[in-house]
């Protein structure tokens, strides 16, 4: 049977690497993109959308039976970035939720989901109470297929350069070696790695609703080489 996506996050570090992987894919007779401005990519089976994702509607997304069977989000941004603690929930939580809402509602099926390793909605920390909180809103829509993945500190390049990131990417794959044990989650993970792993679970068809982390990772896509995106900023 073939299958449609709906990807939103194109234009971020992991959404640049699902968003090839899943045009390279046979299983997609369709990928459609919904991104706050225009990729700059052209590909004979992708549509790609401008839309406002907070006024987003069901008009926004494709629609027909292959409207977009599977969804993934990788919409992410900071509290630096965003310039405020509620711009950021609007972003990591409010549009993600919206967007796999409106998706459900048109007959999507499985959602695959970028948060974090440590979240969860009692979270002391605000960027892991959001991205819990964003969890526990998507899971209660229903998705016969849920996965959230829980990268720690994602590896590859980023178009938008973040203050400290080239550092913090350095002693990342410096200390890898040593979280072992239940530190093991908090292992870096390369963008294309974690996207793979992404394609992989929603490939395996399984009803329910999984949290991912390293290990997963590891399992779901065995060292997978990064990929060159195409797609401008946005």
């Amino acid at each position: 049977m073939t299958r449609s996506a709906l990807l939103v996050g194109a234009t971020g570090l992991v959404g640049g690497q699902l968003l090839v992987r899943l045009l390279r894919d046979p299983r997609y007779e369709r990928v459609t993109v919904l991104a706050r401005r225009p990729l700059g990519l052209e590909h004979p089976r992708l549509e790609a959308r401008v839309v406002d994702f907070a006024k987003l509607g069901a008009d926004d997304l494709p629609s027909g039976p292959g409207g977009g069977t599977d969804v993934y989000g990788a919409l992410g941004t900071t509290i630096r970035q965003a310039g405020s603690q509620e711009a950021f929930r609007e972003v990591d939580q409010h549009h993600t939720v919206r967007v796999a809402g409106l998706a459900r509602e048109a007959g999507a099926e499985r959602i695959a989901v970028v948060s974090s390793v440590g979240a969860g909605s009692g979270s002391r920390a605000f960027y892991l109470r959001v991205k819990g909180d964003m969890e526990a809103e998507v899971t209660a829509l229903g998705y016969r297929q849920t996965e959230f993945f829980r990268p720690s500190f994602i590896l590859g390049h980023r178009p938008s350069h973040r203050r400290g990131e080239g550092l913090g990417s350095s002693a990342a794959t410096v200390l890898a070696p040593l979280l072992a044990g239940p530190a093991r989650p908090y292992r870096p993970v390369p963008a294309g790695r974690l996207a793979a792993a992404m394609v992989a679970a929603l490939a395996e068809d399984r009803a329910g609703v999984r949290v991912r982390t390293y290990d997963d990772f590891l399992a779901l896509a065995p060292e997978p080489a990064a990929v060159a995106v195409a797609a401008g900023k946005g």
